[in-house]
């Protein structure tokens, strides 16, 4: 059974770390996965992010909360 991921980061209409539409190109940073996404995919609203040192957690305010530590579980 596979998951789906939070509307945050999930497949949506923009783009998790540039805000773009979906399917632009990423930063080399975000394809190698050290960097969190900064936008939220549903809305393309920018998210209040935290880095931690094991993680990340982002938040966007129409669409919640999302961690890195939930998502590490799914895996």
């Amino acid at each position: 059974m596979v998951a789906e991921l939070p509307a945050p980061i999930g497949a949506g209409v923009y783009n998790v770390y540039t805000g773009a539409p979906a399917g632009s190109s990423s930063p080399t940073a975000a394809q190698l996965g050290l960097e969190p996404p900064r936008f939220c995919a549903e809305c393309g609203r920018r998210m209040v992010v935290q880095v931690r040192p094991d993680g990340w957690w982002a938040k966007c305010s129409r669409h919640g909360r999302v961690d890195s530590a939930d998502l590490e579980a799914q895996r």
